[in-house]
């Protein structure tokens, strides 16, 4: 389903309606506040939204804002998915040695997949809640925090020949 949806982080949230259609893209959603002082997300926003989205129909984007919004693979983010898909099948066969370095290089072609880099984690022997963990989110930090928005902009601009906003 991630990969599908082009899902690149937990939590992620992805509207779509009745007809199949995606009506609000992929973006980093917390449904509570546990986590709120770590992340400085407040889930209310969205979940405002939500209810307005279910109660009225009420959607806040539209179509071409959504479009613009999703965040289709690159090449090197695909290729990132093989490695992931070889090193699971790997593990999955007890060959968790094999597997190592393609779950490393899945990690190294797609830095701000989560689902990659921190899903692989536990399969790996790293810790997804402690320092390992808080090495990738040090570097996502150093990156400027990089969410679907910032990355959807970027790629607009890249295919537009304009350099990537800041």
């Amino acid at each position: 389903m991630a990969h599908l949806y082009g899902m690149i982080n937990i939590p992620t949230a992805i509207w779509i309606d009745e007809a199949g259609r995606i009506v609000r893209p992929a973006r980093i959603e917390p449904v509570s506040n546990l986590f709120q002082a770590f992340t400085g997300l407040d889930c209310e926003p969205h979940l405002a939204a939500l209810r307005r989205w279910v109660r009225t129909g009420e959607l806040e984007l539209t179509d071409d804002e959504v479009r613009a919004g999703q965040l289709p693979p690159t090449p090197e983010e695909q290729l990132a998915r093989a490695e992931f898909a070889l090193a699971w099948h790997l593990w999955q066969q007890g060959e968790a040695r094999a597997a190592e370095p393609h779950f490393a290089r899945a990690g190294e072609l797609a830095p701000h997949d989560w689902t990659i880099r921190r899903g692989s984690m536990p399969l790996r022997g790293l810790d997804p809640m402690g320092e390992d963990f808080l090495a990738i989110y040090r570097a996502w930090e150093a990156a400027g925090r990089p969410d679907y928005q910032k990355l959807a902009a970027q790629r607009r601009g890249a295919k537009l020949g304009s350099p990537p906003p800041r």
